[in-house]
This record gives C-alpha cells, structure tokens and sequence, in this order.
C-alpha cells in the first residue's frame, strides 16, 4: 500500500446533492499539482501532447488525445513538460464514490461498470480510438442539462466500462481505511459539511468522534495530514470555490457565507489551498457546470 501523505488532499466542489461536476475549458498552460481526493474522475485532454501526466507510480508523456479514469483517493496530476500547444481543451468530469450504490452495481446490467471502478484504484487510460471516438459526446457534456446529462454520463461510463484495450497505469494502490468516509472521520466530516458555515470549536468536533482534544488533534491530523483549522479551512475553501463559479457574489459575499470572518483570512487560505486568488479562480474555471 502506498501513501498520500506528501500530496495534498483537494477538497472538491461538489456537494453532497449534487450528482456530477463537469469542468471544460480551453487553456494554453496544463499544471495540477499531484493531489487526490476521493471523488472518482475522467479525464480527457485534447491538443496536449508532451503533457505529463502523473497517476500513482506512473508517470508518462500524452499523446495528443487521451482519456484516462481515476478511482477515489488514488493520486494524480498534470505537468506542461514540453507541450508547446497554446490550445489544450480539457474536460474533467467528478462524481461522488457513492453515487452509484453497491446495490444498483450489483445488477447484472452494471456489471461492466462495477468491475471498471474496481480497476480504477490503479486509473484507467482507455485507448486512443475510444478517446477520439467518444470526444463529440464528451464535448457536448456542458451543453446538457438536468436527467439528460446524467443519463449521458451514465451511458458513457458504460461505454468505456465495455470498451477495448484499456490499460491500468498504477502498481500503486489505495488504503481506503485511512480516508474520511470511513468511521469516526465520515461523522466529523458529516458534522463540518453542516455547520462550515458557522464558529465551529474543536471541542464541538472531538465530542461528535467521542474523543478528548488531545486524541482528537492526533486522529484528524493521522487521518487528513493536516491541523483541525487547515481541514476546517479546506472544507470552507471548497464550498468558496463552487460558489465563486456558480453564483453572481462579491469575493466578499463567498468569504463570509463560506464562514471566514475576515476577507484578509479568506484571500489568504484560499490562495494557500488553490494558488490562485478568488478572482483568478473565478476566470479560471468559468466552464464549470453543476448537476444537482
């Protein structure tokens, strides 16, 4: 088993309501820092050959098209390296571990596709000739809305579950004890998700573990790599991201609904998590769509 203890955790945009977030967008510069998180996400990159893509234990240069699924908390990231193109169309596409139940995967129909999340905790990259051929569908992705869209994504999933030559990329592989969905730590991530909002004490999360302070600090730090502010912070940063994206609001307005009190602190842990300031972020990822 390996460790992501030298990668920082990205705290998604994605509420617990939402069914799927799609980012597309056109840049002429391709770097994301090794990170993980534990959504499951496709990525597929147009125009980018001499990128370098980093998954687990794998690192390779990409051809000019690829497409690749990466499973929950397995690391990744991207690097320019010696892509020289000033066009490099990327799509990603995130969804929550959970959204498709065991019980449904169960259903012989869904085979294909629960054995494809299974291979995915190494990430997958599909073939080139899947890529190229599935690129008009994932292209129309951010034009669909509401049941079309997931009906879509759904049907795409299916098709790269069923689809020829796929190769697994990592030897690497996840421990999922150690990740916040799994006891003590899904009930304080579920209590933060409430009340991010909100003065939040590290005593109100150490009695929601039933642990004292001190055990508490060790647990949330042994589980996340990070203080109980930072985690706090990371969770808060999230919920800012979305909003500065979806919702016509001041910086200002998505500090203070997101729970920082000061627009200083704010402008200070969001460049921290995301290297970017909030405006910048704003006109980075303006191709964002959410699905709830």
């Amino acid at each position: 088993m390996g460790s992501t203890k030298n990668f920082y955790r990205e705290i998604a945009p994605l509420a617990a309501s939402d069914s799927f977030l799609v980012f597309d967008r056109v840049k002429d510069s391709f770097d994301f820092p090794v990170h993980y998180h534990p959504e499951f996400e496709i990525n597929f990159i147009q125009n980018g050959k001499g990128v370098k893509r980093v998954v687990g234990d794998n690192i390779e240069e990409i051809d000019n098209v690829e497409l690749v699924l990466i499973g929950p908390n397995l690391y990744h990231g991207w690097e320019l390296n010696k892509c020289t193109s000033k066009k490099i169309h990327e799509i990603t596409i995130q969804f929550h571990n959970d959204l498709f139940h065991e019980s449904l995967l169960s259903r012989r129909i869904m085979n294909p596709i629960r054995d494809m999340f299974n291979r995915s905790i190494h990430g997958i990259l599909f073939s080139k000739k899947t890529a190229e051929e599935l690129t008009p569908r994932l292209v129309r992705l951010s034009k669909l809305d509401g049941m079309d869209y997931f009906l879509e994504i759904t049907s795409l999933l299916y098709d790269l579950a069923n689809s020829r030559n796929q190769r697994l990329l990592s030897t690497y592989t996840v421990d999922y004890d150690t990740f916040d969905d799994y006891d003590k730590m899904k009930l304080v991530y579920e209590y933060v998700q409430k009340h991010f909002a909100e003065k939040i004490t590290l005593e109100d999360v150490a009695n929601v573990a039933s642990m004292s302070i001190i055990s508490f600090n060790r647990f949330i730090k042994k589980r996340t790599g990070k203080t109980f502010v930072n985690y706090i912070n990371d969770i808060r940063i999230g919920y800012a991201a979305r909003w500065l994206v979806e919702k016509d609001m001041s910086v200002s307005e998505v500090a203070f609904k997101s729970g920082f009190n000061n627009i200083a602190n704010f402008n200070r842990s969001f460049k921290a998590t995301k290297n970017c300031t909030p405006s910048q972020y704003r006109e980075e990822f303006s191709g964002l769509k959410r699905i709830l």
